[in-house]
C-alpha cells in the first residue's frame, strides 16, 4: 500500500473526479495536500488524522518582521 491515496481512493474520499473539485473539497476540510499539475497528492496519514479529528499542523512561513514595531 502506498503512502499516498491513488486516484480511485481520492475520488471515493471526495466524491469528485476532477482535480480542481478534489482540491477544493480537501482545502475546505483542512486536509493537507499538494497539486502537481492535474494530479492531487494526499498522504494517508493526513486523511487518517482528519478522520480521527486530530488538528492539522500548519507550518508558518517564518516570522513576520513587518508586524514588529
Amino acid at each position: 500500500m502506498s503512502e499516498y491515496l491513488n486516484s480511485q481512493e481520492l475520488h471515493q474520499l471526495t466524491g469528485y473526479a476532477r482535480a480542481t473539485q478534489q482540491a477544493a473539497w480537501l482545502k475546505f476540510r483542512n486536509i493537507h495536500h499538494r497539486q502537481d499539475g492535474p494530479r492531487i497528492i494526499v498522504s494517508r496519514v493526513h486523511v487518517q488524522g482528519w478522520l480521527e479529528g486530530r488538528p492539522q499542523i500548519t507550518r508558518s512561513g517564518g516570522l513576520n518582521l513587518a508586524a514588529i514595531k
